[in-house]
């Protein structure tokens, strides 16, 4: 584990050369990660493409949609080494922040209801779970169940 050194990380916008750096950080933190051509797609289609730095480094990033009055997260990932720092929280609130401030009423995000660290997270900061998406995820036999949550920016 690493910690960061500065007194807070940095939030700031994905740019293309990020691409590298944060396919790392993907394929450190997910089985089945995203791949570069679908980062680059989020970016040229607008989607809000985050990258969290710490000490000058990217140890995570976040894609959130934003349209008629709603927000979908569909991607916050912190790299393995600096999980459980805090880091996370700070990205998520990041987000619900350029949601609220972009006048969003609701906004979504799924979570594998294996993932107890990030269900932790999204229930400690306000959101509520809303339902499920069947198969959403791929898995190593058969496909996992996505929890889907909410919260009112």
């Amino acid at each position: 584990m690493s910690a960061c050194l500065e007194p807070e990380p940095t939030l700031r916008r994905m740019r293309r050369d990020d691409i590298e750096g944060v396919m790392q950080v993907e394929r450190g933190a997910y089985s089945f990660p995203w791949t570069a051509g679908i980062f680059r797609d989020c970016m040229r289609v607008g989607y809000g493409c985050w990258v969290l730095e710490c000490d000058r480094h990217l140890v995570g990033h976040s894609v959130i949609s934003i349209a008629a009055g709603e927000a979908h997260l569909l991607n916050l990932t912190i790299d393995a080494d600096h999980q459980r720092q805090g880091l996370g929280r700070f990205l998520l609130r990041g987000m619900v922040a350029k949601a609220r401030d972009e006048g969003v009423e609701t906004l979504f995000l799924e979570a594998r209801p294996s993932n107890l660290a990030a269900l932790a997270l999204y229930r400690s900061e306000g959101f509520a779970r809303v339902g499920t998406r069947p198969r959403y995820y791929p898995g190593e036999d058969e496909r996992e169940d996505a929890w889907v949550f909410s919260i009112r920016p």
